[in-house]
């Protein structure tokens, strides 16, 4: 793709400073920029670095100033950063059209500008909306309604009523609508509880690889508009997922949590059932939770806390050798104690 400086700016919503012709070919990082590149700056170091290299252009915010490169002079570098590289490398359009080897239900309405892949299963009374598009080997259960603009990379299963919002994203291996972990003790055994609710997903939803999400037992199973989940994450049935979250890889949501807006849970941390989050709540990396969370804390550890009371503990942990080896020592010179473990302390560095 080529571009002048110009044409980048006004996509971006920015401004010019230099030659608003010069003509841009690529992305790249400044360190392996080439001329004709288009590199970007969020920061001191990062413009340094891209002053000195070969790219010919640079995205910046703030008052930077160049002697040798045409700046484009955006918000948020960051942001504009994300817009451009989706100019420089769209993702490939796919035809439109049912592939010979796919096996449709004649039930099932799709939209002649959708695209159905290789191998793909499509199943009664589906519905699949324009722009749609199904890569190989996908399966869509009975009664599943898919927005436009969805995309479906390979091997994704939804089973049957799911349905997906507009420019819904699933990427490879996920499973979505799978029976919820529900159980009952009878006479001895374990005794399957049917799942009988679904999954919905809203709009702008994107979901990454190897995911799983329970349908719900008697209510849907529910994932907010504009939220992103990373991959290998496990979402229980019946929670309740609000919008713009930030669901990120490892994460376990045991069954009928219920998220707001604007929550973040980081790297493998897990939420024990029947908790809620509020809105722009943030839990940590490998934080375990055990009970409700206010909206606009940050809790951290296992069990976790808020995490200022969890840093002091933290800190109090470090400082207890010292402290061990003070109370033995008082309780030596007292004549107070067991001799072994007094002496086991005050050897310790």
């Amino acid at each position: 793709m080529h571009f002048t400086a110009a044409q980048i700016a006004n996509h971006l919503q920015g401004e010019v400073v230099g030659d608003p012709e010069t003509p841009l070919a690529g992305f790249a990082l400044a360190d392996r920029a080439q001329p004709g590149d288009l590199t970007f700056a969020e920061n001191e170091e990062f413009f340094a670095r891209a002053e000195s290299s070969a790219a010919s252009a640079i995205i910046v915010a703030g008052d930077h100033a160049s002697s040798g490169k045409v700046l484009i002079r955006v918000p948020n570098a960051r942001v504009a950063f994300a817009k451009a590289l989706a100019l420089f490398f769209p993702e490939p359009a796919q035809p439109p059209g049912v592939h010979a080897s796919a096996v449709v239900a004649r039930s099932a309405q799709i939209d002649p500008a959708a695209h159905i892949g290789p191998n793909c299963i499509v199943g009664e009374r589906v519905r699949i909306d324009a722009g749609v598009v199904l890569l190989a080997g996908d399966f869509v259960g009975d009664d599943c309604q898919l927005g436009a603009g969805t995309v479906l990379y390979p091997n994704v299963t939804l089973y049957p009523r799911t349905e997906l919002g507009l420019r819904v994203r699933i990427h490879s291996g996920t499973v979505i609508g799978s029976d919820g972990f529900g159980y009952v003790l009878d006479a001895g055994i374990h005794r399957k509880v049917p799942q009988i609710g679904n999954v919905i997903l809203g709009d702008d939803v994107e979901i990454g690889a190897n995911v799983t999400i329970d349908r719900g037992a008697l209510k849907p199973t529910v994932i907010g508009r504009g939220t992103k989940i990373d991959n290998l994450v496990q979402i229980g049935h019946n929670v309740q997922i609000g919008e713009h979250c930030l669901v990120i890889s490892q994460v376990g949501i045991a069954g009928s949590c219920e998220l707001g807006n604007y929550v973040i849970l980081a790297g493998q941390a897990g939420i024990s059932g029947h908790l809620k989050i509020g809105n722009q709540a943030t839990v940590s990396a490998q934080s375990g939770v055990m009970h409700n969370i206010p909206a606009g804390e940050k809790w951290l550890g296992s069990p976790a806390q808020p995490d200022k009371q969890t840093k002091r503990q933290m800190l109090a942990i470090q400082r207890l050798p010292t402290l061990l080896r003070r109370v033995a020592q008082i309780e030596q010179k007292l004549g107070l104690g067991d001799e072994s473990e007094q002496s086991q302390f005050k050897t310790q560095p």
